[in-house]
């Protein structure tokens, strides 16, 4: 069994994981250090960041290195990736997590909002991928946060941008994982259902009705249950995957 623990650890690898100053990303940015991984702690909010990474720091005993980044910007994404090779000396693995949603009917959705969200959740993830790769070698891995709003329509709010750019993340983790498997990159994706974070109000009565009592588990996930999955796509658990949408949604999707 030692050997299959092992498999799961991240000793001497350095982990880049953006949106890692709350939230989802905040639970990712923990199970990595605590599965022996240094880690860069990426989010627009400077102080935030710095929060995070103490706190991370102090639970694992691993080095953490909080970045001022927007992974809409090539200049900031490039400076992230430069800092976790100039710190950590390399990049291993990286997490595409910072993402955001806005809910609104299609109608009344102004082109900039649009734009806005494919910025942060397309191209962002396509900066920080393409930014890393570039310094990764064999056996680095990249993990997209998805959505299962990639495969559905979410009710009772609207959320056409978001459901397209998740569709997009998931396409896009497919041809990168396809292009870049030669070169000893995996890159596979993790699409959550309903999660408790300040971006998914899920305790609202409007939308217990669809959000919780439609999902077979007759629940929210806590951030911490879906770290493991990021560790698992992460790892050489997962030696064998690239290009794999791993599901991960209390039953959401099988009705």
């Amino acid at each position: 069994m030692s050997g299959l623990a092992e498999a799961f650890r991240l000793d001497g690898r350095t982990a880049v994981v953006t949106g890692a100053n709350r939230g989802m990303g905040r639970a990712f940015a923990h199970a990595l250090a605590q599965a022996g991984a240094d880690v860069v702690v990426v989010g627009r909010g400077a102080e935030r960041n710095e929060e995070a990474a103490k706190e991370i720091a102090a639970a694992s005993g691993r080095r953490v290195t909080p970045v001022a980044a927007d992974v809409s910007s090539r200049e900031d994404v490039e400076r992230m990736v430069a800092t976790a090779v100039d710190e950590h000396g390399g990049i291993d693995v990286l997490v595409n997590n910072a993402g955001v949603c806005y809910h609104r009917p299609a109608l009344e959705v102004p082109d900039e909002e649009f734009q806005s969200v494919f910025d942060v959740n397309v191209t962002g993830l396509w900066l920080a991928s393409t930014a890393a790769a570039r310094r990764m070698g064999d056996g680095g891995a990249i993990v997209n946060i998805g959505s299962i709003s990639a495969m559905i329509v979410n009710r009772p709010q609207m959320q056409p941008a978001y459901n397209a750019s998740k569709a997009a993340v998931h396409q896009l983790t497919k041809s990168l994982a396809a292009e870049w498997a030669p070169r000893g990159i995996r890159v596979n994706a993790l699409a959550p259902g309903y999660v408790r974070t300040e971006m998914a109000p899920v305790d609202r009565p409007e939308f217990q009705r669809y959000w919780i009592e439609d999902t077979p588990m007759q629940r929210a996930a806590d951030p911490e249950e879906l770290a493991p999955s990021v560790l698992y796509l992460a790892s050489r658990a997962s030696s064998f995957m690239t290009g794999a949408v791993l599901v991960n949604d209390g039953g959401y999707t099988l009705w």
